[in-house]
């Protein structure tokens, strides 16, 4: 079997080239491609939608949508109208989403695992064309089912992943997902406790680890200039750092160059501050977290991470040419 390899895009290029990207990596024979929503940039599923009308084969995932801002009524629905553009093509990915951002939009992110194991619950009832009543402490539905008069009745073939990054959260997927969305910077042998989270969840409810899916976003910066690759790679760091704390967390990267990072860049960031900020980001960090430099480097690097429990990886091209990554890694 030929590995597999997937595409992640989220807003580093013109919306419009990158389903010209999207068309190159399935001609190319890339499995999947990811969209982002993370930052108050794009949308996932505007962009998965003009996917799936350019293409006929490649999967189409969410990397991930959060789990707060949609009703499980509109997520539901959102997902079989994606899957009415291209079936048994869609990948729902959620996530927990994450703070400061969350905060600063209004939301309150409380008990995250019980949030995520209701939405999983009835959005996977809804999909597989269930009425359901349930009253849980954030999901409360009475008598819904999805409303589907011209078109397909039969149950879609959509399914959940979660973006997991706390043990908790691990755990939790093993048990109630169908796959899992390893992180971006973290180095490979991080994925060694994941797998094992993963499993004890997965036992709980008689399936293994095999079960569980695991693809894993890569941030994957690839130039024939190896020097360039690597400072597109540390602009990239210095603003995932400095905002996303959760990934800083799992990057191991030190509370004091997490705060001095913090301490120049405002938000949203400018690319000023991270030209002024860049130098603090540690190189051995980023060949340690990304896979970045000439092709024959990051796919050294991206091996790594099928070693250590990937079963897909979802290459994140931070900047320059995507068509030279996605020849880098074509099967």
């Amino acid at each position: 079997m030929p590995e597999r390899v997937a595409l992640y895009l989220q807003d580093a290029h013109d919306l419009r080239e990158d389903l010209d990207c999207v068309r190159y990596a399935e001609e190319r024979g890339f499995e999947a491609v990811w969209q982002a929503e993370s930052r108050l940039v794009r949308d996932a599923i505007v962009p998965m939608a003009a996917y799936a009308t350019v293409t006929d084969r490649i999967k189409i995932g969410s990397a991930v949508i959060n789990n707060w801002t949609r009703n499980i009524g509109l997520l539901a629905a959102t997902f079989l109208t994606l899957d009415d553009l291209a079936q048994d093509r869609i990948i729902c990915g959620i996530g927990a989403w994450w703070d400061p951002l969350a905060r600063n939009v209004g939301i309150e992110r409380r008990k995250p695992l019980q949030a995520m194991r209701e939405t999983v619950e009835v959005l996977r009832r809804l999909l597989n064309m269930e009425r359901v009543t349930y009253h849980g402490e954030f999901v409360n539905v009475e008598g819904i089912e999805l409303d589907v008069i011209h078109g397909r009745r039969s149950p879609r073939n959509v399914p959940i992943m979660i973006g997991a990054t706390g043990d908790k959260m691990m755990e939790l997927t093993g048990e109630i997902a169908d796959g899992v969305v390893l992180n971006y910077c973290v180095t490979p042998e991080a994925n060694d406790k994941s797998l094992e989270l993963l499993e004890k969840g997965a036992r709980r409810v008689g399936k293994t680890l095999d079960d569980i899916d695991r693809p894993q976003l890569v941030v994957c910066s690839v130039d024939m200039d190896h020097d360039k690759a690597i400072d597109t790679t540390r602009e990239l760091l210095t603003q995932y750092l400095a905002q996303q704390p959760h990934i800083a967390k799992a990057s191991g990267v030190s509370e004091d160059v997490v705060a001095e990072i913090q301490s120049i860049l405002g938000w949203p960031a400018t690319k000023e501050q991270i030209q002024k900020a860049k130098h603090l980001v540690p190189e051995r960090l980023i060949y340690e977290i990304t896979a970045s430099g000439t092709p024959d480097e990051a796919r050294a690097k991206v091996d790594e991470y099928r070693k250590h429990g990937c079963t897909c990886p979802i290459l994140y091209p931070v900047g320059g040419d995507v068509c030279l990554l996605v020849d880098a890694f074509a099967r």
